[in-house]
């Protein structure tokens, strides 16, 4: 794709809290409405206003934050949007490919072909306490093989339905063709799947496969199966290393570079003025409670910070090796975090700006104009597709982005000024994939003598 056609693509990470860590205090921010759907069908449908490609649910299956499962959520803002995306969070090392297979299909159905998968393997240990599959938490190179297995199962799922499942001989007598659906008898190291999945084929093929995580083997499943990567890079230079390393490993796969997006978490703090920005992120940093914001970026570096005053350089030279006690989590952004220090040699305050408004993600603050401009920057010297997006107050922050940034961003050339189709993969560029089992069907069909057999669908 030519540097003139590339558009940038945004997606708002859905946090009603707010993103900053003290953005649930802003007086504009309205925390308590966690579990309210009005809220949420608000602030789904002002991201569609503002053309946004998605909607991004993250989820867990730990801790005592108040958190709504994804794919109910998702399913009532199917009914109140229209072409907005809906991505849902499902793991791969507590669930099961089948039910996973069906949920996103429903909604990929209910939505007419909007729906996305972001796949991961696992949070954290915390979660292996509550669902015991595997036996708690497996190390992970063990979940990211069952993940590439639960990837697989579940594209043949999808595809265990040909195109041309129906024939309706009349509006009242719906009736399924037996000859396009099919056993997948998959047999694997971890999973072992008869089919064939009880709904048909999803209207986008598959819902858009997305993949968060940053590490080796996160790299590497992004590049055999994921169509976005969701990521955490902090500088243009780490983006661009990330870009070209997982970008250069589709090849392998049989896959071009245009079929992977690669879009980081972004936070950003807009004014109409740097001023403004400015006085803004002075806000938001006046309502964290400093105490705990310098024990959580302490655990980064193993080193205790509030010793140091808030203008001293953060000490790398006391940093200490990772452990391994934390037994995977997220253990590529420890890296990110201090790969980003590194290189700009931040100070102990601007780091925890920083973690305070994008936990591991980039942030930036600064007018409208310069924040178009760092985005820009980013698309065109090949950092990114586009950006995740971390609004630091719910809806202030989306609000002033969707009206000052956005057409800021379309003035330019570089954002849509209308959807360009109904479903996300249009909107996203991204081709509908094939079923891989058409071909064969088709010749056992050609092969098949007798009447078909057809019967009402239950």
């Amino acid at each position: 794709m030519s540097e003139t056609e590339r558009k940038i693509r945004l997606n708002v990470f859905v946090r009603i809290a707010g993103h900053h860590a003290g953005g649930w205090k802003h007086p504009d921010a309205e925390p308590e409405r966690d579990l309210d759907i009005d809220k949420y069908v608000e602030l789904a449908q002002l991201a569609e206003r503002g053309l946004i490609d998605s909607l991004f649910m993250a989820d867990n299956y730990s801790g005592t934050g108040r958190r709504l499962e994804p794919f109910t959520l998702l399913s009532a803002l199917a009914a109140v949007t229209t072409h907005i995306g809906l991505i849902g969070t499902v793991s791969t090392t507590y669930n099961d490919p089948f039910h996973v297979a069906r949920k996103l299909a429903s909604l990929d159905h209910l939505s007419k072909g909007r729906a996305a998968w972001n796949i991961v393997t696992g949070h954290s240990p915390e979660d292996g306490n509550n669902i015991t599959r595997w036996g708690g938490y497996p190390e992970p190179s063990k979940r990211y093989e069952i993940g590439d297995e639960f990837v697989e199962v579940t594209k043949q799922l999808w595809d265990s339905w040909d195109e041309d499942d129906v024939t309706s001989s009349s509006v009242r007598n719906l009736q399924v063709n037996h000859t396009n659906i099919h056993e997948i008898d998959f047999k694997g190291t971890y999973f072992n799947v008869k089919g064939p999945l009880n709904i048909p084929r999803p209207p986008q093929g598959y819902p858009v496969l997305v993949q968060a995580g940053s590490s080796e083997a996160g790299k590497e499943l992004a590049a055999k199966h994921a169509e976005v990567i969701f990521t955490a890079q902090q500088t243009l230079g780490a983006a661009q290393e990330f870009y070209t390393d997982v970008k250069s490993r589709l090849a392998k796969y049989g896959r071009n570079p245009d079929q992977l997006l690669i879009m980081p978490g972004l936070g950003s703090i807009v004014g109409e003025t740097e001023a403004e920005a400015k006085d803004l992120e002075d806000d938001l940093f006046s309502l964290l409670n400093l105490e705990s914001s310098l024990k959580q970026a302490s655990r980064f570096f193993s080193v205790d910070l509030s010793e140091y005053a808030l203008d001293d350089r953060v000490p790398l030279d006391k940093v200490k090796p990772e452990d391994g006690s934390r037994n995977g989590g997220i253990t590529s952004r420890r890296e990110v975090v201090l790969d980003a220090v590194r290189r700009d040699n931040l100070t102990i305050r601007q780091f925890l700006n920083r973690s305070a408004g994008g936990h591991g993600h980039v942030t930036y603050r600064g007018s409208y104009l310069q924040v178009a401009d760092f985005i820009e920057t980013w698309l065109r010297e090949r950092g990114a597709d586009g950006f995740n997006l971390l609004p630091q107050v719910v809806p202030h922050s989306l609000e002033t982005f969707i009206n000052k940034v956005i057409p800021e961003l379309q003035n330019r050339g570089i954002f849509r000024t209308a959807y360009e189709g109904t479903t996300l993969r249009e909107n996203f560029g991204l081709t509908r994939p094939v079923n891989k089992n058409r071909e064969i069907w088709t010749a056992r069909h050609h092969q098949v003598v007798k009447d078909t057999v057809y019967e009402p669908a239950q």
